[in-house]
């Protein structure tokens, strides 16, 4: 059981640590569900197997381990998307407002740990795809305006040199029409 919690330990991109006491099994197995999209999976395990496991991974989570602990892991979803603590968060405070039996008691985030609160603030964070689409879009708003100052001059030169060839074309038209007439 140790080796488990270390390879998932080591696989996740973090874990969330919980107290579920009184969550019955309806609750339980809702909470698991609304986890998954997410890349969230949750499973109760004995605090003196978590801190083994955690010990071997150089994790001093000693503070996090006291009553009964259930840990919400950060995985990769189902489609092999990386999983997303912010929504793992929001997920766990969504459900403890709903029903006040589950305490967030902090995370495991890299090698370190982080409380309470840290688990709150990761809670508000918007979506991973919405904080990509906001990067793309400050990247490319730069770009989208280097290439408006590169393209004016290129538009200027094309307007005049297409300005002599229509005063051509205009001056031909002028003498063709001038000829069929004599």
């Amino acid at each position: 059981m140790v080796t488990e919690i270390r390879e998932r330990l080591a696989a996740s991109q973090g874990a969330l640590l919980t107290e579920y006491r009184s969550l019955d099994t309806a609750a339980m197995a809702e909470l698991r569900r609304a986890l998954e999209p997410v890349g969230g999976s949750y499973k109760v395990y004995k605090n003196t197997l978590f801190r083994l496991a955690a010990r071997e991974l150089g994790i001093d989570c000693e503070h996090l381990l006291v009553g009964p602990t259930a840990v919400a892991f950060v995985e990769p979803t189902a489609d092999g998307s990386p999983g997303d603590a912010a929504g793992v968060a929001k997920v766990l405070h969504e459900f403890q407002r709903a029903d006040r039996r589950l305490v967030i008691k902090g995370g495991l985030l890299g090698t370190g740990t982080v409380g309470p609160e840290a688990i709150e603030q990761l809670s508000k964070l918007p979506p991973a795809e919405h904080l990509q689409a906001q990067l793309a879009g400050a990247l490319a708003s730069p770009l989208q305006q280097f290439a408006g100052l590169l393209a004016a001059p290129l538009q200027e030169l094309a307007g005049l040199a297409a300005a002599p060839a229509g005063t051509f074309a205009g001056l031909l038209r002028a003498l063709i029409h001038e000829r069929s007439e004599n």
